[in-house]
């Protein structure tokens, strides 16, 4: 299991390659939460989304890099390894499944990675992925079930609790979970009364099914949301959260792109769904949570074009 020693290790890694991003609390977006809000925005980093502190602390990390990386993923955890991989000179391949975002293959491809499309869900590209890793003999990254991964998204929830100690939660979205495992491991060693809840679509239940029934299972991907597009559990992470995990909601799309308006009116912040999700989940627990002090992470602002027009008033 990974623990704080590791994620201290992130720190000093991440340190020369990513400052600390700002957490900020909107009085206008408290005054319609009930709740004193903290929004940690994740969606400036260079990625646009906090997955890189993941890619760049495995990738530093890794003692051979000379056969390449190859990985799968829907766009934030690509564009983590590609960043990364680019920082450290390192070949660099990504599996999308169909019809992926537009916006996030032109970002890894910029960043010098090669992108192939395959398969109709995640659990088919990652399929994919790892017959071209055992063919290619290149490194297979996980999206998830990647210790040094989960360190380096441990750094986030060090910067909030080392901003607001007193925090009664934070609000997670799930895709993989290694945020919200993240947020787990942190918050259990320096902040032990702080609830982690995470948050994952009705549309795509399958982190949240795996979690409440202790077991990983699979479940259709129905959302439109494309960064908590993922059918199947990773077993690290589940383990991490069946631990430490105080809670986890579920909340429909509508009630996401509802709460990524709200951001952007009430937060001057784009977010992509995956980085309004957490909070959704906070709006729908709102009447429990009134006049706590709650940190929910803005996991990223990778909304592509279709996306970006449906936020603007018609």
């Amino acid at each position: 299991m990974t623990d704080l020693r590791d994620v201290l290790r992130a720190r000093t890694l991440l340190a020369p390659h990513l400052p600390e991003t700002p957490m900020w609390s909107y009085p206008v977006l408290n005054a319609v939460a009930g709740v004193e809000v903290h929004v940690k925005h994740e969606n400036v980093q260079p990625t646009g989304a906090f997955k890189v502190r993941g890619g760049i602390t495995l990738l530093a990390r890794m003692e051979d890099r000379s056969t390449g990386v190859l990985t799968y993923s829907t766009g934030n955890h690509a564009q983590s390894v590609a960043y990364a991989a680019r920082l450290f000179g390192v070949p660099c391949s990504i599996v999308m499944p169909e019809n992926p975002n537009p916006a996030k293959v032109a970002a890894v491809e910029a960043l010098g990675a090669t992108v192939e499309i395959a398969g109709a869900t995640m659990v088919e590209a990652a399929g994919h992925a790892r017959e071209n890793a055992a063919r290619q003999g290149a490194r297979l990254i996980s999206p998830a079930d990647e210790p040094d991964i989960i360190a380096g998204v441990g750094t986030l929830y060090l910067e909030i609790l080392a901003g607001r100690p007193d925090l009664d939660a934070i609000f997670v979205p799930v895709g993989s979970g290694t945020g919200a495992a993240a947020a787990c491991v942190v918050a259990r060693a320096v902040a032990p009364g702080c609830r982690v809840i995470a948050v994952q679509s009705a549309q795509a239940p399958a982190a949240h099914d795996s979690w409440r029934l202790g077991e990983p299972v699979q479940r259709p991907v129905k959302t439109r949301v494309d960064g908590l597009a993922t059918g199947s559990a990773f077993a690290l992470t589940q383990d991490i959260m069946r631990a430490d995990l105080s809670d986890f909601t579920l909340v429909g799309d509508d009630e996401i792109h509802a709460a990524q308006r709200l951001l952007l009116t009430h937060a001057h912040t784009l977010s992509e769904g995956a980085g309004a999700a957490a909070l959704a989940g906070l709006l729908a627990r709102r009447d429990e949570f009134a006049g706590r002090k709650v940190a929910v992470v803005c996991t990223g602002a990778n909304a592509g074009p279709a996306e970006l027009a449906s936020l603007l008033p018609s």
